[in-house]
């Protein structure tokens, strides 16, 4: 999809787009209004008496100057000055950058946010639940779903997910589970998904929306590892189209902006007001809104969107099913595929090699090779092939894994006895947020068990909670525990 601006935009008493400008649109066939916006302010130099304090770089440690660049601290500001725009309201260039990505995403409304998916996430909760509201949630979701309940005071549900007991992680969520869910509880009325799992597995959103409809609930999908999916039809198809409510995105998890940008899309058919959500995000969101990080999601989407956006996708997954094919080849290496779950994100691989822990393998491929990993777990690794990734680095990776696989590593005996997903049922006994703001104590670990948690124990990442406010404590959590020594309980 290419996007082409040839009309003149004014805002105040400057032209958005000068005639070169013009030309380098049609020949690039996409157009970022704020990545334009921010050079002309790059480029127009005044004597500012404003935030930020360091005044284009020039009150900051040396060091850092060095290290940053002065180009980089010459444009860290934020909303309301030379005619940049505002987030909220939207204004100027901010609201135009915002209106092309609702149009390339498909929605009703995009938001630009520099607090993460998670300030989305509590913005949804804060905007859409209330206390006592009960909220159909998969297990497997970030803990800022629950911090958003706290906030809110909504009751969660929780729905577990498929379990891939070979590779210690969550499969999918399936839409029966779902209908269970909602014949038994009719008072649920809203569901929460995260899809795809943090390894790359993929719900059923469709049959999922279908369930939501007939039982005339809401749908968010947290679809924060799947901002690639509305660009490709070789990925799985995004929530925007197959009937969610709201979808947000984690651009810069795949999609190409600064750490800490997202985006919050509300759908053409949603049941949302939107207005409320906006005034949600206006309420915890920040009033110093980052321009490097808006002006990133700008930018992203203008590549995503654009001839060579499309190649870098296409390539990454090109880049993803090499190294699949040819990971398989080596001995005592095992790649999660289709035969393991039941749909994925080729671009997300998880692999495990035999003898070792998935830490074990982490620390390896770190030290002996200088290669950095997504992350680990119990059983293995994630790797994930992005738009920025080469062909030569996967061969890097696969040559890695033909030596470790030779080489009879010995596993760590420190690791035994030590988890790190979290795949327990919990054991609800009070809501997160009355065991939250109920009177509290600090003991040691060993003297929790049978005690009620007061605190959001979820370590990233991925963020999927071990134990929540209100949850019993018992035994089967202690392998999950080990960088605790003392938890915050519920006084007896």
């Amino acid at each position: 999809m290419y996007i082409i601006f040839m009309k003149m935009k004014n805002y105040g008493d400057k032209n958005l787009i000068s005639f070169k400008e013009d030309e380098l649109i049609a020949q690039k066939g996409t157009y970022a209004p704020l990545v334009d916006a921010m050079r002309r302010y790059k480029d127009s130099p005044c004597t500012g008496f404003h935030i930020p304090g360091h005044n284009r770089g020039q009150g900051v440690y040396a060091d850092f100057a060095s290290l940053m660049g002065i180009d980089a601290l010459n444009i860290d500001t934020t909303d309301e000055f030379d005619n940049l725009g505002t987030l909220f309201p939207s204004t100027g260039a901010i609201d135009e950058a915002q209106r092309l990505a609702s149009d390339v995403f498909g929605s009703k409304r995009t938001f630009f946010l520099t607090g993460g998916s998670t300030i989305a996430n509590l913005a949804l909760a804060f905007a859409l639940t209330k206390p006592n509201d009960k909220i159909a949630i998969g297990r497997n979701c970030h803990r800022s779903v629950l911090s958003g309940m706290i906030i809110s005071g909504a009751n969660p549900k929780w729905i577990m997910p498929k379990k891939l007991d070979d590779w210690a992680i969550y499969g999918s969520l399936d839409a029966k589970s779902l209908r269970k869910c909602l014949e038994d509880d009719p008072d649920i009325s809203l569901v929460w998904v995260t899809n795809p799992t943090y390894e790359g597995v993929v719900s059923d959103i469709e049959a999922i929306s279908h369930v939501c409809h007939e039982f005339d609930v809401a749908l968010i999908v947290d679809e924060a590892h799947g901002c690639l999916w509305n660009f490709s039809d070789v990925l799985p198809k995004s929530a925007l189209r197959c009937g969610a409510d709201a979808v947000v995105h984690s651009l810069h998890k795949t999609g190409g902006s600064m750490t800490q940008s997202s985006m919050l899309h509300i759908s053409k058919n949603s049941r949302f007001d939107v207005h409320k959500i906006e005034h949600a995000l206006k309420l915890l969101h920040t009033t110093s809104p980052s321009l490097l990080l808006l002006t990133s999601l700008d930018a992203a989407r203008a590549f995503l969107s654009s001839k060579e956006g499309s190649t870098a996708i296409e390539n990454a997954i090109d880049n993803a099913l090499y190294f699949r094919s040819e990971a398989s080849k080596i001995d005592g290496v095992r790649v999660l595929n289709s035969q393991s779950a039941v749909a994925f994100d080729v671009t997300k691989i998880f692999l495990k090699v035999d003898g070792l822990s998935g830490k074990r393998l982490e620390s390896i491929l770190e030290l002996d090779f200088q290669i950095e990993i997504e992350s680990a777990s119990d059983e293995g690794i994630l790797i994930l092939s992005n738009i920025g990734n080469t062909k030569a680095e996967f061969d890097v990776l696969l040559d890695a894994l033909r030596k470790i696989s030779i080489s009879n590593y010995p596993d760590l005996a420190y690791l035994e006895g030590i988890k790190f997903m979290p795949l327990t049922a919990p054991s609800v006994v009070m809501t997160p947020r009355e065991a939250y703001f109920s009177k509290k104590e600090r003991i040691k670990k060993e003297d929790a068990i049978g005690r009620i948690c007061a605190e959001v124990i979820a370590l990233c990442p991925p963020g999927i909670s071990v134990l929540l406010p209100g949850e019993l404590i018992t035994e089967s959590h202690m392998p999950y525990l080990s960088d605790f020594s003392e938890l915050d309980v519920l006084v007896k």
